[in-house]
Order: structure tokens, then C-alpha cells, then sequence
């Protein structure tokens, strides 16, 4: 089966250009070779992969081997956002777990190198399956299994202990979702490019129903299809989790939350991120998800929409400043143009769940 691929992801010299669109392969070599534990050649040779809406990412290869670069992205970014050293410990600590991450091979906070703080970790020799051509292409019984397996790994992810994996202090679980809610509200502020009022309309019914947190453990951030690494064999086996940016200690039904809010449904509008890739038959519809992952945990999910409904309004949020920085001429590559129009659907799709919840304060 062929399914089209997205590959993964000193001196005191002054800092070269800040363009992402090109790399300095002999900047990064003697770091790279210091660092990694095998040998590396003597010529180092970068590729801009796409997909980097978030942090640029580039292949790295010697000629023999072939490693992932991962940079912050340029212009105006939230300031605890594209952590390079907050994703890279996260890898390294997860490696050895049930949940499967590329092996690390060293964090750059040198800025003098690349023009940016970045980390290189491992090639995974995978396939991202990023749209709706890229499923279309296994059977409905393959999708069925995929969706299985990313419910299996996320609960896998949300049952690990973070003290166990050296994350017991990767955050403050109390407090988590109202910090949340704050901090997206500050960024759709800083980076708005047209005021909407089903911002403050979202924000004010999240504030007013928010849950206690019942289950506290390591937030993957943003969970979805064309974030995994699947065997270009077996497209039903995970070979990695990537993205790790966002990752911390909260309330583990965020996590659902995103992956309902990327799962694309036929007859809906599709996000621009996952355009339609689960919007085929095989895949399970949302309330399958949440059943499934509850019934895995054993948990009450009984107030998902409050998760759902922030879910829309921080991925809305999240285009948003995407779309500014596109406006700004700050992104590389294609895929932007239709950024900004998708805020609007999502944030009418939240509003639209809030108002049909049971729950008291979110419908309104």
C-alpha cells in the first residue's frame, strides 16, 4: 500500500538570518556531531519539510542517516508557546514509556547557531496521514483500527504516572483549566485581526461552567490524526507521537476535547489543519471517541461538552494567530491562505454546543 508521506518531524559566531526557509547545514553539523551518539559525516544537508503551521521543522541527513530539526516559528507567538526545551524534555521523558515518541538527541539553546533555540530527535521511517487523500487510501477496516489505536494511546498517555517519568513537576494540575481559559483569551487579544463577540460570549459561559478537574495527569496539548507517525506497512500501528509543544500537567479531557474538535465528519465543515481525513467511512464519530476512551479508563464523562466547547474556542483562537502571522508575512510554505476563514465555523460551532448543553452556565 503507497500512502503519500509528511516526514517528521558551539562558536560565538554572529546569528545568521532569521528565514526559515533555509538552514545552515554547517552551523548545525559540529553541534550535531558533538551531540549525537554515532558518528556523523562531514556534510550536513537541511530540507524545509511541510507542515510547519506551528514550529518549522527540517530534515537533517549526512547521507547515511537522517535526523528532525524543530525551531520556533518567526513573528508574533504567546510567549510560553513553541518551547523548544519544554517539547524536547517531554520526548526525552516519554521514550522509554507505553507511549511511542522519536529518541532525542540533544536541545540547542544557542541562539547564535540558527538564529533560534531548536532540538534534533530521531527520523521515524513513518507516514502523517494529513488529509482526506492520504486515508482514502486504507481500507475502512484499516480506519476503524487507527482511530483504536490513537484512543488506546491516549489513555495510555493519561494513565502514566509523570513522576515516574521524571515529569512530576512538569506542572500545576490545580488550576489548570482556568489558566487555560485566561491564556487563550490573552492571546486571541494580542493577535486578533477582527473583533468577534463569540469570543467574549465563549469565554464568558466558560468561566461561568467550569468543572473541577477529576483527572490530572500529562496533557499532550494537541492530539490529533496528522500528529502521529504511523508504519507505511501497517498504517494502523503508531510509531510516534509528535508535537509535543503545548504538552503539560492538566486536566486529561482537554486532550479529548482537541481530538474530537479535529475529527472531520462527513456533511461538516473540515478543519483547514485536518481537512477531512477522518471524514471517511470507517472512522468513528465523536461520541464513539468519547465512549471509547472512557470505557478504556473507566472514568464518567459526563460533562465532556464544557471540553468540547473550549476545545472549538482554543483551536479558533490558535488559527487566529496563525492567520495574523500568515498576514504578517511570517509563515513559510503553503496551506495559509484559508486559515483565517475557519475561526468564525469553529467559534459558531462552539456556541452552537454550548447551547444545546445540559450543563448549567454553558448553554447560557
Amino acid at each position: 500500500m503507497s500512502v503519500p508521506t509528511k516526514p517528521n518531524a558551539t562558536q560565538n559566531t554572529p546569528a545568521p538570518s532569521v528565514s526559515t526557509s533555509t538552514l545552515d547545514g554547517g552551523r548545525v553539523l559540529p553541534w550535531l556531531a558533538e551531540n549525537e551518539t554515532a558518528t556523523v559525516g562531514d556534510r550536513l544537508t537541511p530540507r524545509l519539510i511541510a507542515g510547519g503551521r506551528s514550529n518549522p521543522t527540517y530534515e537533517l541527513t549526512d547521507g547515511t542517516r537522517r535526523w528532525i530539526l524543530r525551531r520556533p516559528p518567526l513573528g508574533h507567538v504567546l510567549a510560553t508557546a513553541h518551547d523548544m526545551g519544554r517539547e524536547y524534555r517531554a520526548l526525552t521523558a516519554l521514550h522509554d514509556s507505553a507511549v511511542p515518541v522519536p529518541r532525542t538527541v540533544g536541545l540547542c539553546e544557542d541562539t547564535t547557531l540558527i538564529g533560534a533555540p531548536f532540538y534534533v530527535m530521531e527520523k521515524l521511517e513513518g507516514i502523517t496521514l494529513r488529509t482526506a487523500e492520504d486515508t482514502a487510501r486504507l481500507s475502512p477496516g484499516q480506519r476503524s483500527a487507527l482511530a483504536d489505536a490513537m484512543i488506546d494511546t491516549l489513555v495510555a498517555l493519561h494513565e502514566i504516572v509523570p513522576s515516574e517519568v521524571g515529569l512530576g513537576d512538569w506542572g500545576r494540575p490545580d488550576g489548570y483549566l482556568e489558566r487555560q481559559l485566561r491564556r487563550w483569551q490573552r492571546q486571541w487579544t494580542s493577535s486578533m485581526t477582527a473583533p468577534r463577540s463569540e469570543v467574549d460570549e465563549l469565554h464568558s459561559r466558560l468561566r461561568a461552567s467550569m468543572p473541577e478537574s477529576h483527572h490530572p495527569g500529562i496533557v499532550h496539548g494537541d492530539f490529533k490524526i496528522d500528529n502521529l507517525m504511523v508504519d507505511p506497512v501497517d498504517p494502523t500501528r503508531i510509531l510516534g507521537v509528535l508535537d509535543w509543544e503545548m504538552s503539560t500537567l492538566g486536566d486529561t479531557l482537554t486532550d479529548v476535547g482537541i481530538l474530537c474538535s479535529f475529527w472531520d465528519h462527513e456533511g461538516e465543515f473540515h478543519n483547514p489543519i485536518t481537512a477531512g481525513a477522518t471524514a471517511l467511512p470507517g472512522f468513528p464519530t465523536r461520541d464513539d471517541l468519547v465512549h471509547a476512551y472512557a470505557k478504556a479508563r473507566g472514568i464518567d464523562v459526563s460533562g465532556i461538552d464544557w471540553y468540547l466547547v473550549f476545545a472549538d474556542f482554543k483551536i479558533a483562537i490558535i488559527l487566529e494567530g496563525i492567520h495574523a502571522r500568515h498576514l504578517q508575512g511570517h509563515t513559510e510554505g503553503d496551506g495559509f491562505d484559508g486559515i483565517g476563514e475557519m475561526v468564525g465555523p469553529l467559534l459558531e460551532r462552539a456556541l452552537e454546543r454550548a447551547s444545546r448543553s445540559s450543563i448549567p452556565g454553558l448553554s447560557g
